[in-house]
């Protein structure tokens, strides 16, 4: 389509979106607790004509706004994200990241009754907690659908990447206690067997592949200096790029805390403190596509990303569909996302000037999609051959 025309539709939702991605800013709400979010997001979206489920999928904080042209076509599927983070409120730009789903929902839906197609803007609560997207896929709410598209905030236009496969491990150690000077030799000293966990990773640090990543804490160590303590707990994340290598890891990693126990002879408790995510796998087609769009509305510096360095539950989305997550910029500065800089920077001139090139983006990959049925064909055919 034109341009000019494209952009004028992104202009006339401006004020409503500013005023949304502002509102959110303004009142952070953790994982699973996105009321006012949720419904500033849908109540939106159906002043414009989406059919609204909220809550969806018994997620409080999920929904699903959905608008059907009638006409046959793909199914186009924006992926909202609005969890902010503890003390210090909007800090990975989630306000911004699910402003420019809404927005390229709200100006897609307005194109569709003349291509065909469906278009979807899904609420994923929890990314920076419980992985809200993870009980979404294993619900079944992408199971129809034929991409999925998000965009993060970030200090440069990048290509959509991967993420690291996430598990996190939690280990509880008991022993017994006694007077650690009186009576030590009574005692089995669970924090023994916590800190030996550590000592055990490290030794085999040297022997893993340079994408894993594991790291931890010691949550519990005990009740005071002068009695041995009979419990003690530490915390895990193992990170790796596939899932088979994290299960590797995850072998590992209990071997490492079951010798630990031996050896200090306690018992040991093994639970999972989050969901686990999936590594995301990016479609590189639906991804060329992106990046020739989003230089369309002028975004000329658009960096690699290869290096996988977090998780998202993203990932999983992009195990059952086509997806992409780019970054856009919302900053001319390099600024460290999870910080009150990098919050502060979400609801700038720039910020807004970038948001909207890339709800351009987002809505010409849509409509390339909608309109080059071979173009789909490939984008499946590369997830389908990527998974065999």
């Amino acid at each position: 389509m034109e341009l000019n025309i494209l952009k004028e539709k992104i202009i006339n939702i401006e004020e409503e979106l500013i005023t949304l991605n502002e509102f959110i800013l303004d009142n952070p709400e953790l994982g699973n607790q996105e009321y006012k979010a949720s419904k500033a997001h849908t109540d939106l979206l159906g002043r414009y004509g989406f059919e609204i489920e909220r809550p969806y999928l018994n997620m409080d904080t999920a929904f699903k706004a959905e608008y059907d042209s009638g006409k046959a076509g793909p199914t186009i599927a924006y992926l909202a994200e609005y969890d902010a983070l503890p003390g210090i409120g909007h800090g990975c730009g989630h306000n911004i990241l699910g402003t420019v789903s809404t927005g390229a929902g709200l100006v897609l839906k307005d194109l569709i009754d003349d291509t065909g197609g469906r278009v979807i803007v899904f609420g994923t609560p929890a990314e920076e907690s419980y992985a809200g997207k993870v009980e979404m896929v294993n619900k079944g709410a992408f199971d129809d659908v034929d991409v999925a598209m998000l965009v993060h905030a970030s200090s440069n236009h990048y290509k959509s990447g991967k993420s690291l496969a996430l598990k996190a491990i939690k280990f509880t150690y008991r022993g017994k206690t006694s007077h650690a000077s009186a009576s030590p030799e009574e005692g089995i000293n669970a924090l023994d067997a916590a800190i030996n966990t550590f000592n055990n990773i490290n030794a085999m640090r040297e022997h893993l592949k340079k994408d894993a990543r594991i790291h931890g804490i010691i949550s519990n160590g005990g009740e005071a200096a002068n009695i041995v303590p009979d419990l003690a707990a530490a915390n895990f994340y193992i990170r790796a790029e596939t899932k088979s290598y994290l299960n590797q890891l995850e072998g590992k990693l209990m071997n490492a805390a079951k010798g630990a126990s031996l050896a200090a002879g306690t018992s040991l408790e093994t639970s999972y403190y989050e969901t686990p995510c999936l590594n995301l796998i990016t479609n590189q087609k639906l991804s060329e596509t992106y990046i020739k769009n989003i230089r369309k509305m002028g975004v000329d510096e658009i960096y690699d990303n290869d290096e996988a360095t977090g998780s998202t539950d993203a990932g999983d989305v992009s195990h059952v569909c086509p997806t992409i997550q780019p970054y856009f910029a919302i900053t001319e500065d390099e600024l460290t996302g999870h910080s009150r800089e990098f919050r502060d920077a979400t609801k700038s001139e720039y910020a807004y000037q970038e948001m909207k090139k890339a709800i351009g983006a987002l809505v010409l990959t849509a409509l390339d999609i909608i309109e080059d049925p071979g173009l789909l064909q490939e984008i499946k055919r590369e997830f389908a051959n990527r998974y065999k």
